[in-house]
């Protein structure tokens, strides 16, 4: 019966764009491990959600959804939380309580900040908030010490804090279509683990980029990664060749 039920997609509404959860899936809440709501034009998340307190996975991608409730914070089991394509505009600060976050991904709304709390996110390794209204992101981003790929594509952004240069497991770095002008003067420098940095149709140049301090020993590392993909015989356009410093 574990098996049967650890996966849900159905769903039940009100008409009215309300989410309903099954009163039988209540009676199972604790083994419920994943639970997909994609497409289902919902507006407003129940406050039960709260009853699935051993939920691993919640996707609610491509629905109307404009805030969550706050009872999310309730959900400290959750791993993956994806709301991409929705129309949320902030998030609680309950979203700190997920301390057990490992992918937060919530592109294609329209966010215009991120709760201070984001940095309460210890274990979030992978943050994509792609194709919002974003201006900033809080100094507190430093503490998702674990983050290793951070993708801000099409936002407003025009610079980072300095507390990015602390997330020293960062891989990946993705913030194209932004208004970027500079980066944190120690990013290379302090960010040892970075090997990709794209910068896509930003007021920042080339020349900028590559008089920051660290940028050799990022060189480096991007070069290295490369080398070993062809070594390993991966497929790759010469396009991926440079994408560790596009710009």
């Amino acid at each position: 019966m574990e098996d049967f039920i650890s996966h849900l997609t159905a769903v039940v509404n009100d008409g009215k764009g309300h989410l309903a959860l099954p009163s039988d899936v209540l009676a199972v809440d604790t083994f419920v491990r994943t639970l997909d709501l994609t497409n289902n034009k919902i507006t407003e998340l129940t406050p039960d959600i709260s009853k699935l307190v051993n939920l691993q996975r919640l996707v609610l991608a491509d629905n109307l959804i404009e805030q969550l409730p706050t009872t999310i914070g309730v959900l400290r089991s959750v791993k993956v939380l994806i709301l991409d394509g929705n129309r949320i505009t902030n998030l609680s600060d309950e979203l700190g309580f997920l301390s057990r976050l490992e992918k937060l991904s919530i592109t294609g709304n329209s966010l215009i900040c991120l709760p201070k709390t984001i940095g309460d996110l210890r274990n979030l390794s992978l943050l994509n908030i792609s194709r919002n209204k974003l201006k900033s992101l809080p100094e507190s981003i430093g503490g998702c010490i674990s983050l290793e790929e951070l993708q801000a594509d099409g936002n407003l952004i025009e610079q980072l804090p300095s507390s990015v240069c602390t997330l020293v497991h960062l891989k990946f770095l993705s913030l194209n279509n932004n208004l970027i002008r500079q980066l944190p003067e120690n990013l290379l420098k302090d960010c040892k683990a970075l090997q990709n940095v794209s910068l896509h149709d930003n007021p920042i140049s080339m020349d900028q980029f590559q008089q920051m301090e660290g940028f050799e020993e990022f060189e480096e590392r991007r070069k290295k990664k490369y080398d070993k993909q062809i070594d390993s015989n991966v497929m790759m356009s010469s396009k991926g060749l440079d994408e560790g410093i596009d710009l």
